[in-house]
């Protein structure tokens, strides 16, 4: 229990997949100017990466090892993961038809988010139980929902500043987001 527990602190703080790693950044930039909408991908993410993680580690043992077919690992992940996220998509147009407008192209582009096929990738590599590998996708998932809050916050809050002319829009978008990742470096030190 206290390995999972180390994992999950671990995905969420240390290695944060957009403020450590670098990966889902275009969701990140893109979707994380209102907070209700950045709530909603991250939301969304979060769904698919767990669940991508649980039928990915399945897939890789008990299809592609048995079959010596390892090599194809990342088109049978991006297939799985492009399932997830066609399965996502229908639920969200059904049931929160505002939220699925306000995702708009970033909700089809989770299929080739970085965060997504790297999460279920790092699960493999790592050699972590079906559990464990859960466990780390759904708390990387977790880090990623906590950097599109936490960022759309910024963002909304620098709606309401005084910005010089030359620094609105990307330039103070990109500043803001590498101080944020830098307060995350800080986590680095932890250890368990």
């Amino acid at each position: 229990m206290a390995n999972l527990f180390v994992i999950a602190i671990t995905a969420i703080l240390m290695e944060n997949f957009v403020l450590s790693k670098f990966l889902g950044i275009c969701p990140f930039l893109g979707v994380s100017k209102k907070l209700d909408t950045a709530l909603g991908m991250g939301a969304a993410v979060t769904f698919v990466m767990t669940l991508a993680a649980a039928v990915t580690w399945c897939v890789q043992h008990f299809l592609l090892e048995p079959l010596g077919l390892e090599y194809l690992q990342t088109i049978a992940f991006i297939l799985v993961i492009a399932a997830l996220v066609q399965f996502v998509e229908m639920a969200l147009m059904k049931l929160v038809p505002p939220l699925y407008e306000a995702l708009g192209i970033y909700l089809p582009l989770i299929t080739t988010n970085c965060a997504v096929l790297g999460s279920a990738i790092i699960v493999q590599t790592s050699g972590y139980s079906f559990i464990e590998g859960i466990v780390y996708a759904f708390a990387s998932a977790i880090g990623f929902l906590l950097a599109m809050i936490l960022f759309a916050g910024v963002r909304e809050r620098l709606e309401e500043c005084d910005i010089p002319e030359f620094m609105k829009g990307m330039p103070i978008t990109l500043v803001s987001a590498s101080l944020l990742s830098l307060a995350f470096f800080g986590f680095q030190g932890l250890s368990f």
